[in-house]
């Protein structure tokens, strides 16, 4: 076995009904909270109204900044930023999808630091232990950034997505009560599901990957196969979506200590080109071709993740069984709605191969069992344009 690191220092706090610690855990941290959220014209805005209630009974002060849109720009973390100063907010609570949790961290670093958030991003030594202490209460089922070191977004006028990839920026305590998610719709439950497969199946393969994050990967791509569909059939399933987000949970786990790979560098790169494709879209898009450029690379994971799929391999050899895994997770995509292409997305040729020469800006790429160069990026990718 190889040496490795392991590091999970969120503390959790799971299951249905949980939201009523959030007034007890962000007491230990401060009495000025600022709640980060989608606007209150969000599907999941009675959630909102809740936890700041509950904050208020609990004798704590709390502003709301709710400018968080998908993809978050640096301009939207300038603006929270500015708002958690004059506030003098001494802990940030995010609420939502990962667009909020993570405009919740990089608010936290922002006002708490020189400059802007993206002078501290994942090409330098990072923010310092001055950041405000983040609570992160997760209504969706996918991202994973509640137990992660990291925060992504975009600088617009550059079109470059980037992250704050450091451990100052680990949420204190997640909280994560499935019954928040039930109200998710059909349509995000997809993405941010198919997002939490791609998490844990990435760390699964990534060269940075240890015995811990396998053994997490693999529980987390069994509940996924199994789960994500019952919770697309009824979002009222409350043991589905129980198991989706513990499985996004681990996703956030798998990914914090063995990193994503291919998919993951080319999907923000997708985003930041065009900022109206989901990240979960992004992925859905990728994968078919990704697979078959990686999964001889990688042959017993292929083969492993295609019998969760598909027990009827377990007969097959792993050669045999790797190749069928990438016709298993085509044929998974299918089954939640996310059989897409670039062309269905909007994104023109010509912005692929923009997207595709800015490909080796993240390092993610490096951590994929078969390295790609730039041209096998932009081939890869114009393969996903149109999908049949």
């Amino acid at each position: 076995m190889k040496n490795f690191n392991h590091f999970s220092p969120t503390e959790i706090v799971f299951g249905c009904g949980c939201i009523e610690e959030i007034g007890k855990i962000a007491r230990e941290y401060g009495s000025r909270v600022l709640m980060v959220t989608e606007s209150m014209d969000s599907p999941v805005a009675s959630v909102f109204t809740r936890v700041k209630d509950i904050l208020e009974k609990g004798g704590l002060k709390v502003a709301q900044f709710d400018g968080v849109k998908p993809n978050p720009t640096t301009d939207i973390v300038t603006k929270g930023a500015c708002l958690a100063k004059e506030f003098g907010a001494q802990v940030v609570v995010g609420i939502g999808g990962g667009s909020s949790m993570d405009t919740a961290k990089a608010i936290a670093v922002e006002a708490t630091h020189l400059g802007t958030a993206w002078d501290y991003n994942c090409h330098t030594d990072g923010p310092t232990d001055k950041t405000l202490p983040i609570l992160a209460v997760s209504t969706t089922a996918g991202t994973g950034s509640q137990v992660t070191q990291c925060a992504v977004i975009t600088k617009t006028e550059d079109k470059d997505k980037s992250a704050i990839w450091h451990k100052n920026i680990f949420p204190k305590a997640a909280i994560v009560d499935p019954e928040l998610t039930a109200s998710m719709p059909k349509s995000v439950t997809s993405q941010t599901g198919f997002d939490a497969f791609c998490h844990n199946f990435e760390a699964y393969l990534s060269v940075n990957t240890n015995p811990l994050v396998e053994i997490m990967a693999e529980n987390a791509i069994e509940i996924i196969a199994e789960y994500l569909p019952k919770a697309l059939e009824n979002g009222n399933d409350l043991e589905a979506r129980s198991k989706m987000a513990w499985a996004d949970t681990l996703g956030g786990f798998t990914n914090s200590n063995a990193g994503v790979t291919l998919p993951h560098g080319l999907g923000m790169q997708v985003g930041g080109h065009c900022p109206h494709v989901t990240h979960g879209q992004a992925l859905a898009a990728i994968y078919p071709e990704f697979t078959r450029y990686t999964y001889k690379s990688a042959v017993a994971k292929f083969a492993k993740v295609g019998r969760i799929f598909n027990p009827e391999l377990k007969k097959e050899t792993d050669e045999a069984a790797a190749e069928r895994a990438c016709e298993e997770i085509d044929s998974f995509l299918k089954k939640i709605g996310l059989w897409i292409g670039f062309k269905d997305l909007n994104v023109s040729k010509e912005e692929i191969r923009e997207i595709a020469d800015c490909g080796q800006v993240l390092g993610d790429y490096l951590n994929n069992p078969k390295v790609a160069s730039i041209d096998e990026m932009y081939e890869l990718l114009m393969a996903c344009y149109e999908r049949k």
